[in-house]
């Protein structure tokens, strides 16, 4: 447990020299010089040159972390009070009306020393400065965060914040509340916790509904100093990201008619042949809105990677994953007579290879992929990929840990 370090100082107005220590556990005061020509008898005791104890928590040697700097007076009250670490970065914090006391708006974080430096005035008007240094206990387990999208891009309407950690959190709630997003046209959202198809504990923030064209986000996930709870370790950086909407870009595909459509502002775009997974059994596709999480470009595909044994091992173009089980929507020439006639694929959205490099070239991470057709293996789910979407707004707010 932090302990309070603190001593009534009572030191005469008279006094010239400034009397000021740095502390591990107690804490000193000293009085300010009296202005030249200060008539004596301000300078004698009076009924109002009270003692002043000035208290700071925590202190001493490797405290734990993750406690607000606390200063506190009596006798008197504070004037500043100034938080600065070894890098000479400030802690910044907010006085009480009554000036009694003062609270850091952010934590002390794992394996820092703190010097505290307090101006006080006492009721009789003399001024007096005090001093204490603390040092926190460093991590001894370190949580870190993968996150989405990144910084400067521009994404889809679709696109989610999405947060995934290293390990455990367990203090979901305490996490939460340092997650700020802001948006220039004050968007409606949530937060929501769910298991990252990795297993990884993972939180994604979805507005209501689609983001409008040309918003503006910033997330500052001020998660320094916070703890994750049991077998998570602590969080020893912040983290930030802002990103912009682009154009309404929805691509509807519907398996049933085998046809994918590009929907920019509400206009058709273009219509194009597909074929969807094989109906029947392991190879159906997902349906439901699935969110373009990247464009890979040429890569190879493994069916032994997804569980469907030795069914194929090709380099595939103009590859765009939808989930992470591994549907994609991608060029698929070896399927040219199905495309547009039926769903024969191993689960993913084919098409040729004209019409591929062409959607290639119009879609961006982020933009919604809404899927239906009769046989499909069921609704893409929050998971596995950015499935959040498939959930209703009541629904996904339940996910939250502030609810």
């Amino acid at each position: 447990m932090s302990r309070s370090s603190h001593i009534p100082v009572r030191i005469h107005a008279r006094v010239r020299a400034a009397v000021v220590a740095a502390l591990v556990a107690p804490l000193a005061a000293c009085s300010s010089s009296p202005s030249p020509g200060a008539p004596a008898a301000e300078a004698t005791s009076s009924p109002d040159d009270r003692p002043v104890t000035v208290s700071v928590t925590p202190t001493g040697k490797q405290v734990p972390a993750g406690e607000p700097v606390r200063v506190t007076v009596s006798g008197g009250r504070l004037t500043s009070v100034t938080v600065t670490d070894a890098g000479g970065r400030r802690l910044a914090g907010k006085a009480a009306a009554d000036g009694r006391s003062w609270v850091s708006d952010r934590k002390a974080v794992p394996g820092t020393a703190y010097e505290v430096t307090a101006a006080t005035r006492s009721a009789g008007g003399i001024a007096r400065s005090a001093r204490a240094t603390f040092t926190t206990a460093k991590a001894g387990k370190v949580n870190k965060v993968d996150w989405r999208p990144g910084t400067g891009t521009t994404v889809g309407v679709a696109q989610p914040i999405s947060l995934v950690f290293d390990h455990p959190v367990k203090n979901r709630a305490e996490v939460e509340k340092q997650l700020k997003v802001t948006t220039s046209n004050e968007t409606q959202g949530s937060w929501g916790w769910m298991r990252d198809w990795s297993g990884r504990d993972r939180v994604d923030w979805r507005p209501r509904s689609y983001w409008k064209p040309g918003t503006e986000v910033t997330l500052k996930a001020e998660l320094n100093g916070t703890d994750s709870g049991p077998g998570g370790g602590w969080f020893v950086r912040d983290y930030t990201t802002a990103f912009t909407i682009g154009a309404r870009q929805i691509a509807k595909v519907d398996l049933d008619r085998h046809q994918l459509t590009l929907v920019r502002d509400g206009e058709t775009v273009r219509r194009i042949p597909v074929s969807g997974g094989t109906p029947g059994g392991d190879k159906r596709s997902w349906r439901g809105t699935a969110v373009l999480m990247s464009k890979e470009g040429t890569i190879n595909m493994n069916s032994e990677t997804v569980g469907l044994a030795d069914a194929y091992d090709k380099m595939v173009d103009h590859s765009m994953r939808l989930t992470w089980s591994g549907m994609y929507a991608h060029a698929a020439p070896w399927n040219a007579r199905h495309l547009g006639r039926a769903n024969r694929s191993s689960g993913c959205i084919g098409m040729s290879d004209a019409d591929a490099a062409w959607f290639y070239g119009q879609v961006r991470p982020g933009d919604p992929f809404e899927i239906t057709g009769k046989d499909t293996k069921g609704v893409v789910a929050p998971g596995n990929g950015f499935g959040a979407w498939n959930l209703s707004w009541t629904e996904w707010q339940r996910m939250s840990a502030s609810r």
